[in-house]
């Protein structure tokens, strides 16, 4: 179940990651805590999953209840980068396979 989700969440980040220009990423890095007290304050966004990559750093997707969601790249040395922002974040569960009626 954690493998499923970490390969959904990573797909997930490429596509994201994608629609952020390398540019624009770089001018909102910051420390970890920054970023992630300026989200719960402006947008009550809280950590709703996190993964691991193969390079040591971590991705984290911070939610809201009202759905606006931000996707964040932590560094092995402790920045932080915003790698994707957007609105209407739905939670859903992969369906288990194998399992009897």
């Amino acid at each position: 179940m954690k493998r499923i989700l970490f390969i959904i969440m990573g797909a997930l980040v490429i596509l994201l990651s994608a629609l952020v220009r390398p540019a624009q990423a770089a001018r909102h890095c910051d420390k970890r805590q920054d970023i992630a007290s300026q989200l719960k304050q402006q947008y009550q966004e809280t950590v709703t999953a996190i993964g691991l990559s193969k390079t040591g750093g971590v991705y984290e997707v911070f939610t809201s209840p009202t759905g606006s969601w931000t996707i964040v790249y932590t560094r092995p040395d402790g920045i932080s980068c915003l790698m994707a922002v957007g609105e209407n974040w739905e939670t859903s569960t992969p369906a288990l396979t194998g399992l009897k009626s």
